[in-house]
């Protein structure tokens, strides 16, 4: 997970009151700077849906049967329990680093090549994001966030999904679901949704 790609501001915006991990956040909507997102979504939205035969070596709609399969039975569950489900179910898959999966220093994959090869740090959080959007979550209450975790000192992702106003913390590292306070050794880089994208900065 790469965190150079941003680390200025494309426009002047106000800074917004304090946002995830307690840091101030400003908001942008020219989402050009995310081109790993852009096209995730792109691939995700032609890819998914592909019908295929379980005997291809690549993942294809036949595959993905026992991902729906699984969202379908929580899809009446409470929200709550939705989310601890999400985490879980792709908490399961392995990790993988980019470099040795694709040959590339960051490459953001879709579930599709995530639930049938892994992912790392990102993958787990835009598959537990599509994974969501399914079951009805709002777009606007979730984005993908990369954090510098300064425990370990290396860059990070997770998935921060508001409810009730509160903001909750989706982390392969982390078999529960989380508020952000309760999360103290992250500190926020950006965060990006499918509208908008948010520099963090501290107080």
């Amino acid at each position: 997970m790469s965190t150079g790609m941003l680390l200025v501001l494309l426009g002047p915006v106000a800074a917004q009151p304090a946002g995830l991990f307690g840091y101030r956040e400003t908001r942008q909507t020219d989402l050009q700077a995310f081109p790993q997102w852009l096209s995730a979504l792109e691939r995700h939205l032609r890819d998914d849906l592909r019908e295929g035969d379980c005997s291809e070596r690549q993942m294809n709609r036949c595959h993905l049967r026992q991902w729906l399969t699984f969202l379908g039975t929580i899809r009446s569950l409470p929200k709550s329990t939705q989310l601890r489900e999400i985490n879980r179910y792709a908490n399961e898959k392995d990790y993988v680093l980019d470099l040795e999966q694709y040959g590339q220093e960051d490459y953001w994959a879709i579930p599709r090549q995530f639930l049938g090869a892994g992912g790392d740090c990102e993958d787990f959080a835009i598959t537990k994001y599509f994974s969501l959007t399914w079951l009805g979550h709002a777009r606007e209450d979730m984005r993908i966030v990369v954090v510098q975790d300064t425990n370990l000192r290396v860059p990070h992702a997770v998935l921060a999904l508001w409810q009730g106003g509160e903001p909750l913390i989706l982390d392969n590292q982390v078999r529960e679901v989380l508020s952000d306070e309760n999360v103290v050794h992250y500190a926020p880089v950006y965060s990006v949704n499918e509208s908008s994208w948010w520099i963090h900065t501290p107080r």
